[in-house]
Formats: structure tokens, sequence, C-alpha cells
């Protein structure tokens, strides 16, 4: 076990929002490797810089810190998705910026995929338990549902758009992509990750989604 050093650990208990932002910074990156079973809070500790006990005075036991990192890892991208401003852009370009965030924030952060897949394997399990999660996603897909109704009042957008379906959409277009891209590489014998490759990708499920939305 990595042991913190005295002088960080009374830093870091001296701030105690920094504290925490230590913890779940480790735990996340604890959990995306090594999933819920096989994270461990030693780990977790030594990476954070501070002793066993101070994250169970944060976060209780290890499931509890886990769902916290779900937490977190569902409020960042959330937050992330507000500052895109959709409701402030004509509807076709909302719909690519919300394909392209999706794409970027999915290559750059493999950790929420992977954190996706370990509460997946436990059947939402623990992300049932949270209180918070629905609350961010509410004002998300009442977002999405705005611009496709200006789209639609526009002449746009077809009618009868599922806001929560069509974002799942979006999302599985790139979720499926990256987390088979090493068996899909190399069954079709072609490197999926190049920037050529990536560039072709997003114009490719950004036309397939406006090709669905747009009224001919």
């Amino acid at each position: 076990m990595v042991k913190p050093s005295p002088a960080k650990e009374r830093t870091v208990s001296r701030d105690p929002e920094a504290t925490r932002e230590a913890i779940l910074g480790a735990a996340t990156d604890e959990f995306a490797q090594h999933g819920l079973a096989g994270a461990r809070v030693d780990r977790i500790a030594g990476r954070a810089g501070i002793n066993k006990r101070m994250l169970y005075y944060y976060f209780g036991q290890k499931e509890g810190l886990y769902l916290a990192v779900l937490e977190a890892a569902y409020q960042r991208i959330r937050e992330e998705e507000h500052q895109l401003n959709l409701t402030q852009v004509e509807p076709t370009e909302a719909i690519r910026r919300l394909v392209a965030f999706t794409w970027d924030y999915y290559i750059a952060h493999p950790e929420f995929l992977s954190l996706l897949n370990t509460e997946n394997l436990h059947r939402a399990r623990h992300l049932k338990k949270s209180s918070r999660v629905r609350t961010w996603h509410s004002p998300f897909v009442a977002m999405i549902a705005e611009v496709l109704e200006r789209g639609r009042k526009s002449g746009v957008f077809r009618t009868g758009v599922d806001p929560v379906q069509l974002y799942i959409s979006i999302a599985g277009l790139s979720y499926f992509y990256l987390s088979n891209r090493y068996t899909l590489s190399t069954i079709f014998d072609r490197d999926l990750m190049t920037p050529k490759s990536r560039v072709e990708r997003l114009s490719h499920m950004t036309d397939l989604v406006l090709g669905y939305l747009v009224r001919d």
C-alpha cells in the first residue's frame, strides 16, 4: 500500500472540500481500472494522500464511495452539456453540437465509459439508490425537448420525436463504437481510432441523426 505523507494528510484534512475531491478523483481512477469488486480502499486512500479512516468518514464503506463516484461522473457530464447552450442556437446546430460533444466527451473520458460498464454489470443496483441523478437528467431531457419543439415549429424537424430515445441513440452511436473499438478494429482490419477515422465517424453519426430528424 502507498502510504500518504503526514504533511499532505494534514493539508487535505484542513480543507474538507479538497479532501473530498481528492478522494473522488482517486476513487474514480480505481473503480474505472478495477471495477467495484477489484477496487481496493487502501489504494484509493494512498492515491488521495489520506488514511482509510478519513475516507470512511467522508463516504462510508466502499459501496458508498462507489455511488458517490457514479453521481459525480453523471454530474460532470450534465454540467458540461448545459454549457453547450443548445436552447440559444438554431435546432440543427444544437443537434450537431450535442452529437459532437457526446463523441468528444466519451473519447476524453474513458473512465466514464468504464464506470457505465461496471454499473450495468450490477444492473444499476447502486445507481437506483441515488436521489440526485434524476434531478440532473430531467432538465437535460427538457433541454433536448425544447430543441426538438423549436425544430418542429419551424418545419425543420419531423414530429413525434421522443427526446429520451433520441439521446439514447446519440449516446449509443458513440458508446458502442468506442467500447468495442479493439474488436471492431481487429474484425474489419482497420484502425478505428486514427484521427481520420474519428473525423469520419463523427460525420457519419451526425448525418445519421440529422437524416432522421430533418424533414424532406
